[in-house]
């Protein structure tokens, strides 16, 4: 369980490096005035984010070997980075949240313009008078051209006698009739479009609000939506930058790869020594006692060193592999409520102690040492003769 949730940590992490870097590369592009430009800033922006993750790995390594003025320049620069990768996201996010509501807004606008014209063009096509099909008042009055009458009023240009009267009179009725038939069709088709272009339109342009999401949040707290928009835009950058910056040191933390307890075995201990009776005319010289003798209290013991105390002894001709030793190790950390070391680390530290090491038989074993309270070892190989 431990390591798949260590595992689950740095995929999360370096999704968020990834996403981060991205943002710093896309916001650096646009910096630039020409194309090789744009690509210098943009890749400086993503090696910079990246540089940024690895930051708190360095400055911790320097604490630990008490490199204070690097630690320092390494927490400085890490200041810088960070500083330069949040302004980008910020200019990221705060592009990508304008040009996203502004797009919002003009479907909004569009929608709210194509209804109104719509009900526009009904009330326009309910106010036009009763008529018929175009079709059919075009063929009444391609039938009245038929009539004698069309060539003696002069195509009803002048007309004067009365049954010429009448009848040109019943023409320009069909005419009128016929003018508002079409209108109606062309009105028809208008309407026909509208509903089109409408159904086209996503559900989002039929609400009022360009950006729900703050309008709803700013309801809630009272504040402006301008301000809620900026404390968003503010989040998301301080999510994403942080995240890039601590994932990966917070996710390899918990699988304890850094183990701070006690220093190496290799490092000397230095052992308060009793200050000799000396008889005054023998006493050394008071600066030659204090650069020869450290009065430093001794460090403590580490985890190795205590496990290698009560459960390994030394023992010419015997061994033991590598792994039987670890697993022995643990269980000795499970009765002590100790975390372990992971492997790489207690093999370290374990030879750090004096223990020679020598492949056998296609394993690794730790050679004239044995376990005292564990005899699962798994071929023993007590004696070298044995092997050969």
């Amino acid at each position: 369980m431990r390591h798949v949730l260590g595992v689950a940590g740095v995929m999360a992490a370096a999704i968020l490096l990834i996403v981060s870097a991205a943002m710093n590369w896309k916001f650096g592009y646009t910096l630039g005035k020409s194309e090789f430009e744009s690509q210098l800033y943009g890749g400086a922006s993503a090696a910079a984010d990246c540089f940024k993750a690895l930051l708190p790995f360095f400055i911790f390594a320097a604490l630990r070997n008490r490199s204070y003025s690097q630690a320092l320049g390494g927490a400085l620069l890490f200041v810088v980075c960070f500083s330069y990768s949040l302004s980008s996201s910020l200019g990221f996010a705060a592009l990508n949240r304008a040009d996203t509501t502004s797009q919002r807004v003009l479907k909004v606008e569009t929608h709210a313009d194509l209804r109104s014209e719509l009900e526009r063009a009904r009330t326009a096509l309910t106010a036009l008078p009763e008529h018929r099909p175009s079709g059919t008042v075009a063929g009444e009055i391609e039938a009245f051209k038929q009539n004698g009458r069309w060539i003696s009023s002069g195509e009803c240009a002048n007309a004067t006698a009365t049954k010429s009267m009448t009848y040109c009179e019943s023409y320009f009725k069909l005419k009128a009739e016929l003018a508002v038939a079409e209108q109606a069709d062309k009105l028809d088709a208008k309407v026909t479009q509208l509903r089109t272009e409408l159904g086209d339109l996503t559900s989002e342009a039929a609400t009022k609000a360009s950006d729900p999401q703050s309008q709803m949040l700013a309801g809630l707290t009272g504040y402006k939506t301008e301000d809620v928009q900026t404390a968003l835009t503010v989040l998301i950058a301080l999510l994403v930058e942080l995240g890039a910056s601590l994932g990966f040191y917070t996710a390899f933390s918990y699988w304890r790869i850094f183990d701070v307890k006690g220093l190496p075995a290799s490092e000397p201990v230095r052992v308060a020594m009793p200050v000799p009776a000396f008889a005054p005319a023998q006493r050394l010289p008071a600066l030659a006692f204090e650069e020869d003798i450290d009065l430093k209290p001794a460090q403590p013991k580490t985890d190795a060193e205590l496990y290698f105390d009560e459960r390994v002894g030394r023992e010419n001709g015997s061994s033991v592999t590598a792994l039987a030793l670890y697993d022995d190790y643990c269980q000795w950390c499970e009765a002590k409520g100790k975390q372990p070391l992971g492997l790489p680390i207690f093999t370290r530290r374990f030879s750090d102690l004096g223990v020679q090491k020598a492949k056998v038989a296609g394993r690794i074993r730790y050679m004239d040492v044995r376990l005292l309270f564990s005899t699962n070892d798994d071929d023993g190989l007590r004696e070298l003769s044995a092997v050969s």
